[in-house]
Order: structure tokens, then C-alpha cells, then sequence
């Protein structure tokens, strides 16, 4: 999740998953796991999400103003709670919804394929919930976070727990290491970056996490 601009009242199986692994868009993609997607169109549930985040990012660039209205800013949430959902759909910077809607394919693909489209949503969802909850909690009262980080990230906690064996490669790094060091690597790196809303990711992280323990018990 990213935080734009401050919002005042007053101021106004072990195996290598690389590139390449992930970027055929056929139905049957080769993921590094054994298990096989149901239906006919297993990644539908990713292009309505990516739609999704394309058309409100186009609405935000038409009319700026709409990210005081969708975005979330913890100190008017209690009497705007639509910002919790809507902030997750929301993106304003070209780079930002690149990068989150290439790695929703990536987990996302990931954890459709050993899960299904249910739990998928389950994860995604109230992933990106919980990360909203903890900006709410942690974050700066005035500061509007927006972007799907949050859920992003709990597709990639649920990803390391089912997997932790999965190694992949992370740019620029030239050597395959364990996906849950990438995503911890991944979630620290950018705690230490100006105007990354870190709570929002550390919430989604959470939940993930534990989503991707509680199925891995129930072998799925």
C-alpha cells in the first residue's frame, strides 16, 4: 500500500519458479507444485481483480479528487468505513499498480492453483482488510494510504507457509532463494521507504500467513 499525500482538514516439492513460469497465460500454468486448478478458467478471479484496480486507477487520474473519498485516512474512516474496501482497488502512480497487479499474478496464480477460487478470495480479501486494520491502528491519522499491498501481501504470506520450500528467483538478485526470505526481504526493504504504508503490508502479511497455516493443516 502507498501513501500519496497527506490528507488535513486544515492543510487540505522444492523446485525453481523463474520469470518465465509465470508469465504464459494459459489456463494450465506450470507452478512449482503438484496440485491442479478446477475449472475452466482458473485465473478469472485475478483479471476481474486486475479490471478492477485499471478502471478506478483510470478514474483516480481523471479526477484526483476521488482519493479522499476512496483512499483510507484513519482519522475520517469511522464515518467513511468504505474507505477499508475501496483503498484496496485504489491506485494512483502508473509504477504502483504495475507492480502490485504483476505480483497479484504471481502469488495470486500461485495460491488459485493449490486452493481454488474460494479461499483465493478469502485470502485476498480479508488480507486486504487486515492490512487496512493495522494503518488504521498504526498509521498516521492524517496520511491517506492507498493500493493493494495489503492483500498482496497476504497472497504472498499464504504462499510461503503452503510452500516453504519454493525457491524463486528475485530481481536482481541472480541466485533462487526461498520465497519466504524474498517476501520478508521484500516487506523490510520497503519499511524503509518514504511514504510506504509498512502497517498495511505487515497486516496483510499477518493474516496470510496465518490463512496459509490454517489450510496447510487441513491439506487444503
Amino acid at each position: 500500500m502507498h501513501k500519496p499525500r497527506c490528507f488535513s482538514p486544515q492543510r487540505g516439492g522444492e523446485s525453481v519458479t523463474r520469470f518465465a513460469d509465470f508469465a504464459r497465460p494459459c489456463y494450465h500454468v506450470s507452478y512449482p507444485f503438484d496440485v491442479q486448478l478446477r475449472g475452466e478458467k482458473p485465473l478469472e478471479s485475478i483479471y476481474i481483480i486486475i479490471l478492477i484496480n485499471v478502471l478506478v486507477f483510470v478514474g483516480v487520474n481523471i479526477r484526483p479528487e476521488f482519493i479522499d473519498t476512496l483512499g483510507l485516512t484513519p482519522a475520517i474512516v469511522w464515518s467513511h468505513p468504505w474507505q477499508i474496501v475501496t483503498s484496496m482497488f485504489t491506485h494512483y502512480a502508473f509504477f504502483h499498480i504495475l507492480a502490485n497487479m504483476w505480483t497479484l499474478y504471481f502469488f495470486g496464480g500461485a495460491v488459485l492453483q493449490m486452493l481454488g477460487a474460494r479461499r483465493f478470495w478469502i485470502i485476498y480479501m480479508i488480507g486486504g482488510i487486515a492490512g487496512s486494520l493495522f494503518y488504521i491502528l498504526l498509521g498516521e491519522s492524517y496520511s491517506t494510504a492507498i493500493g493493494a499491498s495489503g492483500a498482496v501481501f497476504a497472497l504472498g504470506g499464504a504462499l510461503a507457509v503452503l510452500r516453504p520450500n519454493m525457491r524463486v528467483i528475485f530481481f536482481p538478485i541472480p541466485t533462487p532463494i526461498p520465497l519466504w526470505i524474498g517476501i520478508i526481504g521484500g516487506f523490510a526493504i520497503l519499511s524503509f521507504i518514504s511514504g510506504i504504508a509498512w502497517q498495511a503490508h505487515l497486516g496483510g502479511l499477518a493474516f496470510g500467513a496465518l490463512a496459509g497455516w490454517f489450510y496447510r493443516r487441513r491439506s487444503y
